[in-house]
């Protein structure tokens, strides 16, 4: 049956458009249920239930099937509900299209009323229809909805209805389900009587006026880790005079989390502030307790000079929330019997949130996860509820649940679907694979890498050429031959666009059957390759340049110190350590040339756990050793990257996927040039070659580290690299590389964007066909926003296992005492670095409930005085590490100074008495 409504519309143009819309209705639809006489069985998606489980209703003893209304299932959806406790929903079932159920809109009634009306006439359709299916069927179906006036006019229709809670509760075999109901409003749970703390949020329309008229900016929130106090907000589009503002006090950030959209008025320029140096960490004050709040923001406030002051201002509104569902641990109240908690974050970026449990005592030292409801005006706290019970504290398989949970690391099991587009084994190489492909198994091929690498995305060859040039291949897994486009094994990798390396496990991008085997360039198979094959002379000038899908067969699979020790060995002259050797000459020249042309070379700490083969813990930490064969690897790596680049751009201008890392804006390098001028250096940052010049200069024969420490920090002053589609932007400078084009194409195993890249080169050099979206650059866009946002959390989740581990290994190894380096100073705090594990940590000067000694900072050296000790940057210390177990929400490496000695400050070198696990145990023994 059709139905048609026809209205007429004015155009811009002033004419009249007249507009037809047809409604098709359909009569076929099937209600769901199996055996049902009158619609024949017949049904189009999932079938409900042929005898729903008998949920104990008090309410609703008979079976029953639920059907929640819009708002119900949105408010509950993150509730995560486990299987077979509610009963089947039928709401999906009858759709709007069905002759028998739609409704059309009433002449004075909204959409809201219409939807709500629609939804009671499927509900009466459903129980009516029910009973035509035997006499003494039972079956019903009962209305869920939080609308008060939905509900009485459902009951007035002899709908059973009933809201969330009350049918929640009715589950008498499922007292625990009422903990994960949603709070339906802000109001509904406030504290009683409790004064106002923060100011009104203005509503949406008021904001977008606002933001138009230029009163308020649009940004994201970014909460600070080190100070709860204080956040950022990246305001968003081209305002280059306040791409950052500075928000300070908990009533300017105003209940706003990390990450919302949130609207901000800036404060007058006599109320701006300089960025605290201040560490504080929330300790969980009593709600009514805001006096102690107000005192701890006046510490933030710091004379300083008027360069120094960042536009600052205050949260008005927020225009999207971006809450999600939270890792953490329960903080058990102190009155006894109370339901009422506070839910401490793992991650230390979120507030704490009141919810509400009976399940306290069974939840105490357990990892939890908690979603957030609302924010109520006399809430020191948001408000939220339990979701999820994720195991003990402290339990390997648990603490890496929740970080993968917190980074948003896709890692479910690969689904059926998926898995159903791998190759069938076993595989080989067949006739139509050899199509458009060159054979280069004769080649003596190597790959070189860190040991116990399975996924080998890369393999190396280096030879003489009859005219006296050499012939160097970078060849690469064809993970593209593999991967078809659009497939459910395309939209996985897609989603997850990256492979995750954690300390003990690493969550694949693509199935083990490629990652680990088919795709992995292993010796002594054949195996699938895209080559880029350069002739070079023997100064490492490029003469030639060829891509081509290849078939390849490894000679050896070698770790970088085998590799290494080959170049050295005087005895091993064999084709592989020949060509290891050309390939270690001509490296040493490309990076020379690189780094001539200004391309950075930083440093970062990279540690390596050595595991107990039974235990898997941790049983030694060490920084990464590299050789000169990680500077081969990554040399060629770079030349391939830069040489695809060239020609993915050349063959597609607007849709090439590139990579680029812009250069810092001069204020990020303040900290590293005043720490160099505390050592009486200069470092100049005006451009990439002149800070490369500056580091290189930058030595001390008295302090050999002092450079790597040079190179440590200007690390931390660098822009993250991201990926983007050449048509969408003009700045495709990468400025770590100093080279004007960049993309990402040798290691397609664990990164998506290089699969998209291997597709591109693959059309430019006619060896496969290309697809819509390869190239629709809005689409590429797209997929370099999920990949920039997947790469970003691979490596902070990389980061948490290592803190995690860390923490694991100082647990067996007691308290240790250690040389370190100050990277920082604070106003209350130390930063420092110690060389022997890798490990950076904090020096903490104040303590809670203790006489703390007068500290002088100056932010302009910088340095702290502590009595007559001052400690500027690069300033040697030795520090006692040892794990604090006192705060289980937040097991951490406590940090305390040995020496220099500062009475009252430093501690004892005997700290064998010390008290680490908190005030219940007296004693501790070393090591255990």
């Amino acid at each position: 049956m059709l139905k048609s409504k026809t209205f007429l519309k004015k155009t811009r143009a002033g004419g009249v458009m007249k507009i037809v819309r047809e409604h098709y209705l359909r009569d076929d639809i099937g209600c769901g249920a199996p055996g049902c006489a009158t619609c024949g069985g017949a049904h189009e998606g999932p079938a409900l239930e042929p005898q729903p489980q008998d949920p104990a209703s008090s309410l609703c003893p008979q079976p029953h099937y639920l059907l929640p209304d819009t708002n119900v299932l949105l408010h509950q959806i993150v509730s995560a509900w486990r299987p077979g406790t509610w009963a089947s929903v039928a709401s999906s079932l009858r759709l709007p299209g069905s002759l028998e159920t739609y409704v059309e809109q009433e002449q004075g009634e909204n959409a809201n009323d219409r939807n709500d009306r629609a939804i009671r006439v499927a509900a009466k359709w459903y129980n009516e229809h029910l009973k035509k299916m035997s006499a003494d069927n039972q079956l019903q179906v009962i209305f869920i909805t939080n609308d008060r006036k939905n509900k009485e006019k459902a009951i007035e229709e002899g709908i059973p209805a009933f809201t969330c809670e009350e049918y929640v509760k009715s589950l008498t075999a499922n007292p625990e389900l009422i903990d994960r109901l949603a709070c339906l409003s802000e109001e509904e749970n406030e504290i009683e009587s409790g004064k106002i703390i923060f100011s009104e949020h203005l509503p949406l329309s008021k904001l977008q006026q606002g933001i138009k008229s230029g009163t308020y900016l649009q940004g994201t929130f970014r909460a600070s880790r080190e100070n709860y106090l204080e956040a950022t907000v990246w305001i968003h589009g081209d305002n280059e005079e306040n791409k950052e503002v500075i928000l300070q006090g908990l009533k300017h950030l105003n209940r706003a989390i990390h990450e919302d959209i949130v609207a901000v008025e800036l404060l007058a320029k006599s109320q701006w502030v300089a960025p605290s140096s201040v560490v504080l960490h929330d300790e969980g004050q009593n709600e009514e307790d805001v006096e102690k709040e107000e005192e701890r923001e006046r510490m933030l406030k710091t004379a300083v000079s008027e360069k120094m002051l960042k536009p600052t201002g205050r949260v008005v509104g927020i225009i999207k929330r971006n809450w999600r569902p939270y890792c953490g641990m329960l903080s058990k109240s102190d009155i006894k019997e109370s339901r009422r908690h506070l839910f401490t974050p793992a991650d230390k970026r979120i507030p704490r949130i009141r919810i509400e449990t009976r399940q306290a005592s069974t939840l105490e030292g357990r990892r939890i996860i908690v979603a957030i409801d609302g924010w109520p005006r006399n809430s020191r706290y948001p408000n939220g509820h339990f979701v999820r019970n994720l195991g003990d504290v402290g339990e390997k398989e648990t603490e890496t649940e929740v970080l993968l949970l917190e980074h948003d690391v896709p890692h479910q099991p690969f689904s059926q679907a998926v898995l159903s587009f791998l190759p069938k084994m076993p595989w080989s190489i067949t006739e139509k694979d050899m199509k458009n492909r060159e054979d280069l198994r004769h080649l003596c091929i190597c790959s070189v890498d860190p040991p116990g690498c399975t996924d080998i995305d890369d393999a190396l060859h280096c030879r003489e050429l009859e005219n006296g040039n050499l012939e160097v291949g970078v060849h690469i897994a064809d993970v593209s031959h593999f991967i078809r486009p659009g497939n459910a094994l395309d939209q996985e990798s897609a989603r997850r666009g990256t492979t995750v390396y954690l300390c003990e496990k690493r969550i694949d991008m693509v199935p083990e059957l490629l990652s680990s085997n088919l795709c992995s360039l292993k010796c002594d198979v054949d195996r699938l390759a895209f080559s880029c094959i350069w002739e070079m002379n023997h100064n490492a000038e490029i003469l030639k340049t060829k891509f081509t899908k290849s078939v390849i067969n490894s000679k050896a699979s070698l770790t970088y110190a085998e590799a290494q020790l080959r170049i050295d060995s005087a005895n091993m002259n064999d084709d592989i350590t020949t060509s290891l050797r050309g390939l270690n000459k001509l490296a040493k020249i490309l990076k020379k040339g690189r780094i001539e042309k200004g391309a950075l070379t930083l440093s970062s700490p990279e540690v390596r756990f050595h595991m107990d083969s039974e235990t898997h813990d941790p049983i030694d930490l060490q920084t990464k050793e590299l050789r000169e064969t990680n500077s081969m690897v990554e040399e060629f790596m770079l030349l391939a990257n830069i040489s695809v680049a060239k020609k993915i751009h050349e063959e597609f201008s607007e849709h090439a996927l590139l990579r680029k890392h812009p250069a810092p804006p001069p204020s990020n390098y303040e900290i590293l040039v005043k720490a160099a001028r505390s050592r009486n250096l200069e470092i100049k940052t005006d451009t990439a070659k002149s800070l490369a010049e500056s580091l290189d200069r930058a030595e001390s024969p008295t302090f050999p580290y002092l450079n790597t420490l040079l190179r440590i920090l200007a690390t931390r002053c660098m822009m993250q690299a991201v990926y983007f589609c050449s048509g969408m932007d003009n700045d495709f400078y990468h400025y770590g590389l100093a080279s004007p084009i960049y993309t990402h194409f040798t290691s397609p195993i664990r990164r998506y964007a290089d699969v998209i890249v291997h597709r591109l080169l693959a059309v430019a050099v006619g060896a496969d066909c290309t697809y819509p979206e390869l190239t629709d650059k809005h689409k590429l866009a797209d997929i370099c926003k999920n990949l920039n946002f997947r790469h970003k959390m691979a490596q902070y989740a990389q980061r948490a296992s290592v803190a995690f581990h860390t923490q694991l290994f100082f647990k067996s190894k007691g308290i240790v005492s250690e040389e370190a380096y100050i990277l920082f100073v604070r106003k209350n705090a130390i930063v420092v670095l110690i060389p022997k594990y890798g490990l950076e940590g904090t020096v903490f000067f104040e303590e809670k409930d203790k006489s703390n000694p007068q500290l002088i900072y100056d932010d302009e050296i910088p340095s702290l005085k502590i009595e007559d000790t001052v400690f500027h940057v690069f300033d040697k210390v030795k520090v006692k590490i040892m794990l604090d177990s006192s705060n289980l929400q937040h097991q951490k490496i406590r940090m305390s100074l040995v020496e220099p000695q500062i009475p009252g400050i430093s501690i004892p070198t005997d700290t064998s008495n010390m008290d680490l696990n908190g005030p219940k145990k007296k004693k501790m023994k070393l090591g255990k």
